[in-house]
């Protein structure tokens, strides 16, 4: 059996500002038509007895990755709530200690980051069945992508001897090595003995947990109390805060894989990139003819070798090259593409500076649907708000501001106060300033208003909450 874990934690902060805290790149559709989290998921169909995905997240994500799932059609083995990132180690234990548990200590673990782009996924899944033999056999293997170019944002993999008895492409792992400098990345590439390493693993559970508790046994011990004190809540699993919290932070690679006696690599052609930035999007977009890669409402002329992705509004550019432009709704930004890896540097900035833009979203996601501030200004906000069908939202109410809701599709069910009314297209309830109330789509089809809110406070935190569905 063959249990896929994908690892869905991460802020991506270079691809600032359409990834942040709060809706980070391996949810947004940066690729395609699906997120990344989806293209992963779906890159899963027609691998040999696979089972039902185990996932792991940030809390603060759950909500966002059940819902893509959800409408993926796709039932997850397991949504895993990590309090606070911890790295790939712990995150690996987890996977394997509960797989262990339900499915026995052969079974086979396929260990995936959910923010990578595989433009050939036959040939992913070809290399994963070539891997599967020498799993089996003990060996925690790795795949190394073929190198294209000197590339110094990669670490590498220097090929050792043939994998005895398994496929003839399966190699011993020589060694693991860092980023390299551009001479030494041509001298990688020239030599033929190099791969990029991908981030992706496959191996049993009892052959990981093995060399862990060998190698990193304070991770082991860590995971297996955080996991044995585990609850489940709204169908989560939500690990045990204090003993997970209390786990060494590190990779796969640095806790077990360069150490271990036992590592393995499956070359792999798979057109894969890790998307690492806006300029790792530019090399696996589709180009028009003066190499420029666009979406959205874009209109470039005497341009060459840039990225400008349009969220919100019309874009164009004259005479640029070689930039990056993304445009949100509340952020622009403009880069040199080949500094494009600096934009963590501009999020860290942005942090320090106490600014919001860096954490959340134009369009803020919850478990009910989603909103977006659409205008702010002294003591008022308005909002555009969308509630999921048959969705509700908290019973709460607010100690410094009123709000106005006014229904533009869909059909409201309003508790304000004693009353409760149900309203439609062009009808409107004014909730007082500490009054309890409660919205509510008891329709098929999405329901949308717009909130204008008046007060002498209008921040998140003025929510009390007397009744909620889904636990806050």
């Amino acid at each position: 059996m063959l249990a896929p874990v994908i690892l869905c934690g991460g802020s991506g902060t270079r691809l600032w500002p359409m990834s942040r805290d709060l809706y980070p790149k391996q949810l947004l559709p940066l690729a395609g038509e699906n997120s990344m989290l989806q293209d992963t998921l779906r890159r899963l169909e027609g691998l040999e007895d696979a089972l039902e995905p185990i996932l792991i997240c940030n809390e603060e994500h759950r909500f966002l990755v059940a819902e893509q799932i959800r409408q993926m059609g796709w039932n997850a083995g397991a949504i895993v709530l990590e309090p606070e990132g911890r790295n790939t180690a712990p995150a690996a234990a987890i996977a394997s200690l509960l797989a262990k548990e339900r499915y026995g200590a052969e079974v086979e673990l396929l260990l995936l980051p959910a923010d990578h782009v595989i433009l050939d996924p036959a040939a992913f899944r070809e290399a994963v069945s070539r891997g599967r033999e020498a799993a089996r056999a003990g060996r925690l293997l790795t795949f190394g992508i073929q190198p294209t170019r000197p590339e110094t944002g990669y670490g590498y993999i220097r090929t050792g001897d043939k994998f005895p008895g398994a496929d003839s492409s399966v190699r011993e792992v020589a060694r693991f090595v860092e980023k390299p400098d551009p001479e030494t990345a041509r001298e990688y590439l020239t030599s033929g003995e190099y791969l990029w390493n991908s981030g992706m693993f496959l191996f049993t559970a009892e052959r990981f947990l093995e060399d862990l508790g060998e190698l990193a046994p304070q991770i082991l011990d860590a995971c297996r109390e955080a996991l044995g004190g585990s609850e489940i809540d709204f169908g989560f699993l939500r690990l045990q805060s204090g003993s997970f919290l209390s786990c060494p932070s590190d990779s796969v690679d640095c806790a077990v894989m360069e150490r271990t006696a036992h590592a393995a690599v499956v070359p792999m052609q798979a057109e894969w990139s890790d998307v690492g930035s806006w300029d790792a999007l530019w090399e696996v977009g589709e180009s028009d003819d003066a190499g420029n890669v666009s979406q959205g409402d874009v209109l470039l002329s005497e341009s060459s070798g840039s990225y400008v992705r349009a969220g919100h509004r019309l874009v164009a550019g004259i005479g640029i090259r070689d930039l990056v432009v993304v445009e949100t709704s509340d952020a622009v930004l403009v880069a040199d593409r080949g500094k494009s890896q600096q934009v963590k540097s501009l999020v860290s900035s942005l942090r320090q500076a106490g600014r919001s833009e860096s954490r959340v979203h134009p369009t803020v996601h919850r478990p009910w649907g989603s909103y977006e501030t659409i205008a702010r200004g002294n003591r008022f906000q308005v909002k555009r708000l969308t509630v999921k069908p048959g969705a509700v939202l908290s019973r709460q109410l607010h100690h410094h501001r009123a709000e106005h809701w006014v229904i533009v599709r869909g059909t409201a069910r309003i508790s304000n106060g004693d009353k409760e009314v149900l309203l439609s297209e062009d009808q409107s309830s004014y909730i007082p300033l500490g009054t309890e109330h409660r919205l509510e789509n008891p329709g098929k089809i999405p329901l949308e208003l717009i909130e204008v809110q008046t007060g002498s406070y209008l921040g998140e935190d003025d929510i009390v909450r007397l009744e909620d569905s889904y636990g806050r």
